[in-house]
């Protein structure tokens, strides 16, 4: 054999199996037809939050004058398309290349090409043929087609945003799920106007209510323009029906849902209804030796669920053991303010037929989210009422992404109510509305 482990995908199932694999002495080739990071690093996650953080930067400085700082003159106050792209860029630059080097550090042979699996232990790229022991696929997703006549040169994918020289007035976003409403309100925050056209009322899939209606309402307050279209149309003169309202548009984003990108060409590795790789427990396919890790295999569409995903496969092929529980990793979602959740939602919870406990508190009453001007937002802590066992977590807050970290690891070890309403949180902090609303689940907040 050449290899212990083919890995088809660099994204962050790919890479981080890759380097998992090398740290436990595998030999391992990891086959990438485009960038090292795939869509997260390159074109995804990474490069739209650095926008979006440029974005909340230019919005923030709006109302300095709220804050005491005076001299700014909002008639001069402009964003910068081409410097915040820029600087989008170095961030890229900077994290690809530490991934480059952890792979060349580890001995991991990364190979340029597409590949095509011809058996269980063989891979071609191009004219090459390869045999490893063990395969894992990790080769992401990537938007579905939007299905509408569009003007090409009206209509672009999510990874040529970064090639615009300037960004046009009125944009149209054609899709749902996080990105679409994250994208939604970075466009509104450097002023353009904005429509997002879904073909599903739930714009959130997998979202507890509460944090739903919360971000909707704030999307809608910031006048983002949301539509639930059942039919759309092309004008004659290029303009949108969307159910009878016309919409004049200078650009359109396609943000649908992804779809997984399954290797062409290759041998029967045992798809689902809705096309993606189907896995056990092992994240093992039909075929004995082949894995599928990150979003080609549908259960998740995280990173940071891809990178476990991918260490959690390279462990099983080593003999090391272990559980995943998919519901016990944060969905994080960079609208503004940030949602993030963990665990079971309120609804899930009522339909095990669970006797749930909420505690709950407002960041309106933090004294350290007031004083930075971003109150707006809650945490809630789901419980079963019989123990205190925390069941589920929401946040709304400016930092949501970060602050659920805590929740992850109540939920690792099982803790109850009453732990969270034991530990103690640094004043001022936002960490402390956990204390808050963990004593409000198992007896009373103390500032509510």
């Amino acid at each position: 054999m050449d290899y212990d482990i083919i890995i088809i995908g660099a994204g962050p199932a790919g890479y981080v199996a890759a380097i998992r694999a090398g740290q436990l002495g595998l030999k391992t080739a990891l086959i990438e037809k485009n960038e090292v990071g795939g869509m997260c690093l390159n074109w995804g996650c990474i490069p739209t939050k650095a926008l979006i953080e440029s974005a909340k930067l230019y919005d923030r400085i709006k109302s300095s004058k709220e804050m005491g700082i005076d001299g700014i003159d909002p008639e001069a106050l402009n964003f910068n398309w081409v410097n915040a792209k820029k600087r989008a860029g170095k961030v890229v630059k900077k994290l690809t290349g530490g991934v480059g080097f952890l792979l060349k550090k580890n001995g991991v042979d990364v190979i340029q090409g597409e590949a095509k699996i011809n058996s269980a232990n063989s891979v071609s790229v191009g004219n090459r043929s390869i045999q490893a022991k063990n395969i894992i696929i990790a080769t992401g997703s990537y938007p579905e087609q939007v299905g509408i006549p569009i003007p090409e040169d009206k209509l672009i994918q999510i990874e040529q945003l970064l090639y615009l020289e300037s960004i046009p007035q009125k944009i149209v976003l054609f899709g749902h799920g996080p990105i679409s409403l994250e994208l939604a309100q970075f466009f509104k925050m450097i002023d353009r106007d904005v429509w997002l056209i879904s073909k599903t009322d739930d714009i959130l899939p997998g979202i507890d209510s509460q944090l739903k209606d919360f971000i909707l309402k704030k999307v809608k307050s910031q006048g983002v323009k949301l539509l639930t279209a059942t039919e759309i149309k092309q004008t004659p003169d290029h303009r949108l029906d969307v159910d009878g309202e016309i919409i004049d548009f200078d650009l359109a984003l396609n943000c649908s849902w992804r779809k997984a990108i399954v290797p062409e060409n290759s041998m029967d590795l045992g798809l689902t209804a809705e096309g993606y790789i189907q896995v056990d427990e092992n994240l093992q396919t039909s075929t004995p030796g082949i894995y599928a890790t990150g979003d080609v295999n549908g259960l998740s569409y995280l990173a940071h669920v891809a990178s476990a995903q991918g260490s959690f496969a390279v462990n099983h092929i080593k003999g090391i053991r272990s559980h995943m529980d998919i519901r016990n990793y944060p969905i994080n979602i960079y609208t503004y303010p940030e949602i993030a959740q963990i665990g079971l939602t309120e609804q899930e919870i009522k339909d095990k037929g669970l006797e749930i406990r909420i505690g709950e508190f407002p960041m309106t009453a933090n004294g350290k989210a007031l004083s930075e001007g971003s109150a707006e937002g809650f945490v809630r802590i789901l419980s079963e009422k019989k123990f205190g066992e925390v069941l589920g977590v929401q946040i709304a807050a400016h930092n949501a992404t970060d602050l659920i970290a805590e929740a992850a690891a109540y939920l690792s070890v099982e803790a109850t109510v009453y732990d969270v309403a034991r530990t103690i949180h640094a004043h001022p902090t936002i960490s402390e509305v956990f204390l808050e609303a963990g004593m409000d689940a198992a007896d009373q907040a103390i500032h509510k």
